[in-house]
């Protein structure tokens, strides 16, 4: 396995018995890139670690072709380190897979990879993109999660790792793709307390979010030089208000009287492909949503 970042730390934190504990629970979101994650999960992560719960942050590839001035292993690196500092703004553990930005595809050993990852991290809760989306990075990695999201319980697959007891909950990351169908917000978590706190972890992505994006949209010149103007303009210039869907789900989980109060939130829709949890499960899975 070749990873950036985390591979052999990872195996030092099993070795040392500082892996996931089974009382709490095990969250892997799984991006194509360095800052997927950060974008529709971060929130989340913050809530779930600040309880006490295990999140890990996976991207399959390692970015190194997101950028209009940097390229190949220098940005590489750069996205490495990007990434170690949103996992520490995050309180998370971040990883970085060696594999070609813009170029992934759903070959077996990828697959392979993150099997064992996810196996490792005895994951309760698999998070990734919807397999319908504008990057093919996007939808390749979401290839991968689902053709594992079966194989993380057969011991026959990745046989050096020990398989999964009980398959985990397979999710979808937010999106606002139509065809060939919509995103359906089956969980929504409200993060509007934590709101500044995704800001600051995703400002870390620093090539991404004040250089290739803003270039990408030519929006380069908007960009302010200092850290507090820079955190404003990031919140600015990103959605994170509920949409209507997402606020009526927030009050199927929250009330209707906190889902109107909401500012910002982040939705997940069940993958059929996983275990199809009940709304208790999905509590237990979810300690921040209310009974």
């Amino acid at each position: 396995m070749k990873t950036l970042f985390t591979f052999f730390s990872v195996m030092i934190m099993i070795t040392h018995g500082l892996w996931a504990q089974s009382e709490k629970v095990n969250l892997v979101v799984i991006g194509a890139h360095p800052d997927d994650c950060d974008i529709k999960a971060g929130g989340l992560a913050i809530l779930m670690a600040e309880a006490g719960h295990n999140v890990m942050f996976i991207s399959v590839t390692n970015g190194d072709a997101g950028h209009h001035e940097k390229g190949g292993g220098a940005l590489a690196r750069i996205r490495m380190a990007e990434s170690e500092e949103a996992g520490r703004r995050l309180g998370i553990q971040y990883v970085v897979l060696d594999h070609h930005d813009g170029e992934l595809m759903p070959h077996l050993h990828i697959r392979l990879e993150l099997i064992r990852l996810i196996r490792e991290w005895n994951a309760d809760v698999v998070i990734s993109h919807r397999p319908n989306d504008y990057h093919p990075d996007h939808r390749n990695a979401s290839i991968l999660v689902q053709d594992a999201a079966y194989m993380v319980i057969v011991p026959n697959v990745a046989p050096d790792t020990p398989p999964l007891k009980k398959n985990p909950v397979f999710l979808y990351m937010e999106d606002r793709f139509q065809r060939p169908n919509p995103f359906r917000p089956d969980i929504a978590v409200d993060i509007s307390g934590v709101l500044d706190r995704k800001i600051y972890a995703m400002a870390a992505h620093e090539s991404q979010f004040f250089e290739w994006l803003p270039w990408t949209s030519g929006r380069l010149g908007e960009v302010p030089s200092g850290e507090k103007e820079r955190l404003a303009w990031l919140k600015q210039t990103r959605r994170f208000e509920p949409s209507p869907a997402v606020r009526e789900t927030l009050a199927k989980w929250y009330g209707p009287d906190q889902s109107a109060q909401a500012t910002a939130a982040e939705a997940f829709e069940i993958c059929e492909y996983g275990r199809r949890p009940s709304d208790d499960e999905i509590r237990q899975l979810f300690p921040m949503l209310k009974k």
